[in-house]
């Protein structure tokens, strides 16, 4: 019998899926960590799914096209009904989802610019992307992206900066996705700055409030100095002049 994930108000649940096999290892781990939490800060909400790690194939009789992506993104959807389901059905949804990314690892990179493109461009991922923390090593170059246009995978331009840093820019996500000596970055090119990952946020947190606080001492400093020289200038007063009734 087919279990179902059960959602408030929602007529026909999505069918359950089961939890994959996959486990990153634990340089892969740290790279999806902060993905998620970058993206997830960006673009989570009820109606957008910013997840990975769990099943998505076309409909609930394909048993053999499942794929799990490290990071995937969905606008417009039921977010919570879709997580509930322990996966995404393009047929449940309605819809595939608009992007798309994997992560190298050693054991799985060579699929992930293989077999992998061709099951996302397939399941009709809007865009694919690939990262690789190696430069190379697993993946055959250190970031590459794929827009799905009439039915087929179009290279995205990727650009090569001075500094070491490749990009590409991702309509889907109106972010630039960035290879920064080993790091995955995302660069918003209307504010001109990263999104930050969890520990970037923190570390940023904390400075502010550090600078904060010394502007106040320094704030209150200056008061004292200020009312320490009105006291003198008023002593100085009393001797020329005496105490005024």
């Amino acid at each position: 019998m087919t279990t179902t994930a059960t959602t408030p108000g929602r007529r026909k649940p999505y069918a359950k899926l089961p939890d994959p096999t996959k486990t990153p290892d634990m340089l892969q781990h740290k790279h999806i960590s902060h993905t998620h939490t970058m993206l997830e800060r960006r673009f989570g909400s009820s109606s957008t799914l910013v997840s990975g790690s769990g099943y998505l194939r076309r409909d609930a009789r394909d048993r053999r096209g499942y794929l799990v992506p490290d990071c995937i993104i969905a606008f417009g959807v039921d977010a919570e009904a879709i997580e509930s389901a322990n996966g995404y059905t393009v047929s449940d949804v309605g819809k595939p989802p608009e992007f798309v990314l994997e992560i190298a690892s050693e054991t799985t990179g060579a699929r992930d610019y293989t077999v992998k493109r061709d099951g996302y461009r397939d399941l009709g991922a809007g865009e694919y992307w690939r990262f690789d923390a190696s430069g190379g090593l697993y993946h055959d170059r250190p970031l590459a992206g794929d827009a799905l246009v009439d039915g087929e995978y179009v290279p995205v331009e990727i650009h090569h900066e001075s500094d070491g840093v490749i990009w590409g820019y991702s309509p889907m996500l109106n972010l630039n996705l960035c290879w920064d000596r080993g790091r995955l970055r995302f660069y918003d090119p209307e504010r001109g700055e990263y999104l930050r990952n969890l520990p970037e946020s923190e570390k940023r947190a904390a400075r502010v409030e550090a600078e904060e606080r010394a502007a106040r001492v320094e704030a209150e400093e200056r008061a004292a100095r200020a009312e320490a020289e009105l006291e003198r200038v008023r002593e100085r007063m009393r001797r020329l002049f005496g105490d005024s009734e």
